[in-house]
């Protein structure tokens, strides 16, 4: 089969060698080193824009890792891409979120129930009212049995999805902690729209890298190689969800 181009120019690769699940974690080095330590015999899919993205098997399924970026826009244009063009069902995005929750600590697993935004990546549906983005049922549960499988205790609830790293809103996170979010981030919302949108299943597993109440924080280091947790209950969620 030949590579196939997607129209934005970022994905070039043969459409047999992506899996029908993705993990995508915001960083392409993330990708890399969940191939390498999680998969047997990765083999690199693409390399445009060194958004690095590999398929393997885990425990005899197909499975395909690949970065996906920074922010909504970035997140909608890969997902939009491997769901349509790709034949991809489910992406799980795995990635890092600032805690905000009183009971949310460094390095603790956050599952995204849905994620709150103040995105406008949304207004192109022209939806009648404001749009709800939610997780996968299917992907969702498979989540929380994998987690209390392997013995890690993780939060389910929403998180937030910002647009800006930086908010010069002072008052921002007293509210969104008064409102029960759990943890900040910057990509679900526009994952769980996309994939309503095109009728595919999405999940994002989150670890907890810094927290803006107690301004604890893993280094970059920490936060490409670290998160086993997450990538384990990914791992086993994505496992789950292909047909044998």
């Amino acid at each position: 089969m030949a590579v196939k181009e997607s129209p934005s120019a970022c994905i070039a690769a043969e459409q047999e060698h992506i899996a029908k699940v993705v993990l995508m974690p915001g960083d392409p080095l993330r990708a890399k080193f969940v191939a390498e330590h999680y998969l047997e015999n990765p083999v690199c899919f693409n390399t445009v824009r060194n958004m690095l993205g590999y398929t393997g098997t885990y425990q005899g399924k197909q499975i395909s890792v690949m970065g996906h970026g920074m922010g909504v826009p970035s997140i909608g244009l890969y997902t939009y891409e491997l769901y349509q063009f790709y034949g991809v069902e489910s992406i799980l995005r795995i990635g890092s979120a600032g805690g905000v929750g009183e009971g949310v600590h460094v390095r603790d697993v956050v599952i995204a129930m849905g994620a709150s935004t103040n995105s406008r990546f949304a207004d192109q549906y022209r939806f009648p009212g404001q749009l709800c983005a939610t997780a996968s049922w299917p992907l969702l549960k498979d989540a929380v049995d994998a987690a209390e499988k392997l013995g890690v205790r993780a939060d389910v609830g929403q998180v937030f999805t910002a647009d800006q790293f930086y908010n010069d809103n002072p008052e921002a996170g007293e509210m969104y902690r008064k409102f029960g979010i759990l943890a900040l981030e910057m990509e679900t919302a526009g994952l769980y729209w996309t994939a309503q949108r095109l009728g595919k299943k999405a999940l994002s597993i989150l670890t907890i890298s810094d927290h803006i109440f107690t301004g604890e924080s893993l280094s970059s280091k920490e936060r490409q190689d670290s998160f086993h947790e997450m990538m384990e209950i990914a791992l086993e969620t994505a496992w789950k969800s292909v047909e044998a």
